[in-house]
């Protein structure tokens, strides 16, 4: 094993043996309704503390299974995540935008009926991003958003200046990366990153395939990379053998299933790959 096969194998065993301590917090949206403002639930892994400094943060975006196990607790996919991201000195916030909206899911919903969209979705970023922003202990000049499959897709609906909310917003993010987002709809209707932007995508991922990211990042002027891991299915970067989902309406063949799950080979290679990214667009 190299040295540096060797660090991020340490990296990853920290994630996945050490629970991060985590704060439950409450802060608005950018969506409003009758009453005014929604409210969210974020869960806020604080970096450790240093004397007077204030540490970059990272924005976490579930995607569309929420962002909880079976037994209600926060995903170990989000814990393991945060726990990484504080090893490097940064803060971290799951942000969750289906149960206060009283959802508990939107996989097996049809994009058409899904009631909380990508123009929630970015509202709810650009919310987040906001608070962190007026944090003592954050470095507004220094966010990154993070965002898996329908959060992915968020990542790409939040950072996109072409829609007037995003190129208003003062809290900016300095780097954002997207696993497995979906890239068609971004695709139709204009691209235009805030920042550089890394999309790590699977070659046989049948739910969100990675052919549009590919497009899209060629239109980014390059403000975009996309990478692509061969022989790898939607959520390889989970540790679950894959599996096929009938349950889910859409994907590249609609009423198929699509299929999801781990591939070891790909997970540690895209893990070092949003590291290495994030180090460089976090950097003082």
């Amino acid at each position: 094993m190299t040295a540096w096969r060797a660090l991020v194998a340490a990296g990853l065993l920290v994630a996945a043996c050490t629970a991060p301590a985590q704060t439950r917090v409450e802060l608005p949206s950018l969506d409003r309704h009758d009453s005014g403002a929604v409210n969210l639930l974020g869960h806020w892994f604080a970096a450790a503390a240093s004397e007077g400094a204030r540490r970059p943060a990272v924005l976490l975006l579930h995607g569309c299974a929420g962002a909880y196990d079976s037994k209600g607790r926060l995903s170990t996919r989000l814990r393991d995540y945060a726990a990484l991201l504080n090893a490097q000195g940064w803060h971290a916030l799951v942000l969750d935008s289906l149960t206060p909206r009283g959802v508990n899911e939107l996989c097996t919903q049809g994009n058409a009926v899904r009631p909380i969209t990508q123009q929630h979705r970015r509202l709810d970023a650009l919310g987040a991003l906001a608070w962190l922003a007026e944090r003592p202990d954050v470095d507004a000049a220094r966010l990154a958003a993070l965002g898996w499959s329908h959060g992915g897709s968020a990542v790409l609906a939040a950072t996109n200046e072409r829609q007037p909310d995003v190129a208003q917003s003062t809290a900016r993010v300095r780097g954002a990366v997207a696993f497995y987002p979906g890239c068609s709809a971004e695709l139709k209707r204009g691209h235009q990153p805030v920042s550089p932007m890394l999309v790590l995508a699977g070659e046989r991922d049948d739910w969100t395939a990675a052919a549009p990211c590919v497009e899209l990042a060629a239109r980014s002027q390059g403000l975009m990379r996309t990478v692509i891991y061969p022989g790898a299915f939607h959520g390889f970067d989970g540790t679950a053998a894959p599996r096929l989902r009938r349950d889910v309406p859409g994907g590249v063949n609609p009423g198929q299933g699509v299929t999801v799950g781990a591939n070891p080979a790909a997970r540690e290679a895209s893990q070092r790959e949003m590291l290495s990214f994030l180090r460089e667009r976090l950097a003082p």
